[in-house]
């Protein structure tokens, strides 16, 4: 039973402390109870600042859209209008893809193998995840999906494929209204868009009067290295829904970005009760303003992100017959295991050891590394060295651990202020301590779903 955080740092009501390598599924990018964040809404709520406004046009919404302006969509020559939807992600897909149809008069909407847009009946018609998709209770309707990049092959081009399908007018493929990808699949296994499949499916969607859609919900907010996923393909798309870290502190915000000529929403066609949460307009300037005026951030996620890559793929190459590759950009990168079972088991023996990491992919079969973007350097090293110690310990690996970190990268081992526990298949109780043992059962799955440990109780 977790009780505190900060930073990367969370804390059970036993006093134990855990890395977070999951933050809050990537709603924490700045970490937990970030200082900076805190203050300002301290601040704001000792001076009785308006909590709920719905639409009415407030001080805290405006320092919002001003900060939006001036350290986002201006520098990055984007000029586009803000939505404030439910403070949902899933609320914000419904919104763009809604939009896009009444833009163009067109119902169907072209998504990707394994994309992942929410579990709302229209952001889930656009959603792969079997297990999702059941839920519905409806059949889902109103969109294609088309194959990703590298869902063939590496050397195969969909986009051409989708062109073909496009202009064949016996391929049973209606002209969309617009596509909606994530540039980055975050639940669906880390899979990377290249910036030319990216730029060759706008100018295809530009060519036929398509909207192009990013879902930048998960990937966003600097977590691929810049604030948007797509910036190093160099494209404006038509519509962006963000969210997740877009408040900064894990306050429920979403919001449409749309280009100007493409807003056509009539007063009140799209809203929801708590589009105007002050709280998070607050926190989201504040994150904006002291992360994202300079370049400063941004290298940071850099440097960060080529050190966990580096460090993933040392990983790789220790345990190579058991992990395919690694994958992902920026500081949301993970290893996939050949086996599912066995990335089930290195999740929860590095539980058990304090590192808090979810799985993804089609078969949960990816370790996704989503720690928040402001850890330092020695809590960086600290998780990786717990989790690949769980890789070594579960592939049966007798070398000894060695060259901890990378050429020119220091070594930061876990320091003994970490309760490591005897690790157990199932759950047992420390007779000293009382605190719960988690074992396989215990480990965080990005499907959801629930399980029994071997004393019948559910763990998430």
């Amino acid at each position: 039973m977790l009780d505190r955080a900060r930073g990367t740092e969370l804390v059970d009501v036993n006093g134990r402390r855990y890395l977070d390598f999951l933050a809050g599924a990537g709603s924490l990018n700045y970490g937990h109870n970030n200082p900076v964040l805190k203050s300002a809404l301290i601040k704001y709520i000792e001076r009785d600042g308006i909590t709920h406004s719905l639409d009415l046009h407030t001080a805290a919404k405006e320092r919002f859209i001003e900060a939006m302006w001036c350290a986002i969509l201006k520098p990055r020559k984007l000029d586009y209008v803000i939505q404030f939807t439910g403070p949902t992600g899933t609320n914000a897909v419904e919104a763009a893809m809604k939009l896009a149809r009444k833009i163009t008069g067109r119902t169907n909407i072209i998504t990707f193998t394994n994309g992942f847009h929410g579990v709302s009946l229209g952001a889930l018609a656009a959603t792969g995840n079997k297990h999702h998709r059941k839920a519905s209770g409806v059949p889902l309707q109103g969109t294609t999906v088309m194959p990703y990049d590298g869902y063939l092959g590496a050397n195969i081009d969909t986009v051409q494929y989708i062109e073909r399908l496009l202009d064949d007018p016996s391929s049973g493929v209606d002209l969309p209204a617009a596509v909606i990808l994530e540039c980055v699949q975050g639940e669906g296994g880390l899979n990377v868009a290249r910036a030319p499949w990216l730029r060759r499916l706008k100018a295809m969607c530009e060519a036929r009067d398509i909207l192009f859609i990013v879902d930048d919900i998960q990937a966003g907010c600097g977590r691929t290295g810049t604030f948007f996923s797509f910036e190093e393909a160099g494209i404006h798309p038509d519509i962006v829904t963000l969210s997740k870290s877009l408040s900064g502190y894990g306050l429920p915000m979403a919001v449409v970005l749309i280009k100007r000529e493409f807003d056509v929403w009539k007063p009140g066609e799209h809203n929801g009760t708590f589009r105007g949460n002050n709280h998070a307009f607050v926190t989201a300037a504040a994150a904006l303003e002291h992360y994202w005026q300079t370049s400063k951030f941004t290298d940071e996620i850099a440097a960060k992100g080529e050190h966990l890559r580096r460090r993933l793929q040392r990983m790789e190459g220790r345990f190579g017959p058991h992990i395919r590759d690694t994958r992902g950009r920026g500081m949301m990168r993970g290893i996939t295991c050949v086996d599912p079972a066995k990335a089930d088991e290195i999740g929860a023996r590095a539980f058990a050891d304090g590192l808090i990491i979810e799985r993804c992919g089609p078969h949960d079969e990816v370790l996704k590394c989503l720690m928040p973007l402001t850890t330092p350097e020695a809590e960086l090293d600290e998780g990786l060295d717990i989790l690949e110690q769980a890789a070594e310990t579960v592939f049966r690996v007798s070398k000894a651990f060695e060259a901890r970190s990378p050429k020119g990268i220091s070594a930061n081992p876990a320091p003994a202020r970490i309760a490591v526990i005897a690790r157990s298949t199932g759950a047992s109780a420390s007779k000293s301590t009382g605190i719960v043992k988690p074992g396989k059962a215990a480990v965080t799955r990005a499907s959801g779903k629930k399980s029994r440990g071997q004393n019948g109780q559910l763990s998430a």
